[in-house]
């Protein structure tokens, strides 16, 4: 991968005014006065990053988006950083690129869904693992099934059964301290093919794999579609995921993988109170935090939850209700930013227009970060069409959700 020379604030605006990449020029306007920069900066093409990074998690960016910033705002070996680290795509794109990822969010699915990546076993190493496993044995020693749950509706008896071996497997070797990077790469793909549109996933179809829903949704779902669990062995399923994330992953890519990971840092804090962090240690921010109330993480990740036999309604996920609030929130997580950058740093502050386009919040982020001891640097407005879940659900671009990425780069003085 080409690298770029760490660029100077006045050097990145330039950079930025001159893009063209996908054909046309940056159109610029300023936002209390900060320089703003209009664009298609990254391609709106689904799949295009590495395959690594095609796990789903709601309201995730492209990789493409946090690569932008790490090419031009890093060299390799300098440290970057996602306070909001989701299923890890900063602090992937990071390592992928020779850049030592540190990650933190109050969600511990995040780090079950990161780390098996940034050292990746073999498929043989899958394959043989999954041999091993006494799924009818596993299921015999399992606890009772939580009746309350209503998994039926979700999985056919013979996929459920498996499933819950499979759980209780993992669960009886991390208890014991002995789960290593295979099974928590096993663990990893189960969360990712639990339930969804396609016979890739273990459920009958649902909504996409980033958004459970509950049982009664289900329900309702499989009256209006005819529709009942059918057999879906979940082992098959599991090796052709693991083929699918790892398909073109070289020997140059593990060796660099596993150079950098071995220095990465996670935690499992309030993105405004990670002090467990050295001030001083990061070099560049890549983010986006929750936006407003837009989406609720618990209720999307209520199954997953489970099957890491995790609590999601005990997980205090950030959750602004008020414009005011989120923006108190989001000048508290900047204030720490700020303390964890060497002088010099920056920070790539992802938000969205919501509310139909009626909120901007880089019009809240821009002065919260200078209260925090941040200099704004630029604005850059990714100009985008619509993701694919935002086309299941039938929403014209433009007329509901997110339509861009709006990203304010900060800067520590």
């Amino acid at each position: 991968m080409a690298c770029m020379t760490t660029l100077s604030p006045s050097d990145l605006l330039e950079d930025v005014r001159r893009f063209d990449a996908f054909g046309s020029s940056s159109v610029e306007r300023e936002t209390l006065g900060v320089p703003t920069l209009i664009n298609e900066f990254w391609t709106r093409k689904q799949r295009q990053g590495h395959p690594l990074h095609e796990l789903s998690y709601r309201a995730c960016f492209k990789p493409q988006l946090p690569a932008f910033f790490i090419e031009r705002l890093t060299e390799p070996g300098q440290v970057v950083f996602d306070p909001f680290g989701g299923r890890g795509t900063t602090a992937l794109e990071a390592a992928l690129r020779g850049r030592i990822p540190w990650s933190n969010d109050l969600n511990p699915l995040s780090q079950r869904l990161l780390a098996p990546r940034l050292d990746p076993p073999s498929e043989a190493e899958v394959a043989a693992r999954l041999e091993e496993i006494d799924l009818g044995q596993a299921f015999e020693l399992a606890p009772q099934l939580d009746p309350s749950l209503e998994l039926e509706v979700f999985f056919h008896p013979e996929t459920l059964r498996e499933l819950v071996a499979l759980r209780a497997y993992l669960l009886a070797r991390e208890a014991r301290g002995h789960l290593d990077r295979v099974d928590a790469w096993i663990r990893m793909v189960a969360l990712n093919r639990l339930t969804g549109h396609s016979s890739g996933f273990f459920s009958v179809y649902t909504l996409p794999p980033n958004q459970a829903v509950t049982a009664k949704a289900q329900k309702a779902i499989n009256a209006r579609r005819e529709q009942a669990p059918e057999p879906r062995p979940i082992v098959p399923r599991i090796l052709r995921k693991t083929r699918s994330l790892q398909r073109g992953l070289g020997d140059e890519e593990r060796a660099r993988l596993s150079e950098v990971s071995r220095q990465w840092r996670h935690t499992t804090a309030p993105a405004s109170a990670t002090e467990s962090l050295p001030t001083g240690g990061v070099d560049l921010v890549v983010t986006s935090p929750p936006f407003l109330d837009v989406v609720n993480y618990a209720n999307d990740n209520w199954l997953r939850c489970w099957f890491c036999g995790l609590d999601s309604e005990q997980v205090a996920f950030t959750q602004a209700r008020g414009l005011e609030a989120w923006g108190d929130a989001m000048e508290a997580v900047l204030r720490e930013q700020a303390r964890l950058l060497r002088p010099g740093g920056h920070v790539a502050f992802e938000v969205g227009e919501v509310r139909g386009g009626r909120i901007l919040l880089e019009e809240t982020v821009v002065p919260r970060a200078r209260a925090a001891g941040l200099e704004p640097v630029l604005i850059l407005i990714n100009d985008q069409e619509f993701t694919k879940t935002a086309n299941c659900w039938g929403v014209s671009n433009r007329v509901k959700g997110t339509n861009t990425n709006r990203v304010c780069v900060l800067r520590r003085p």
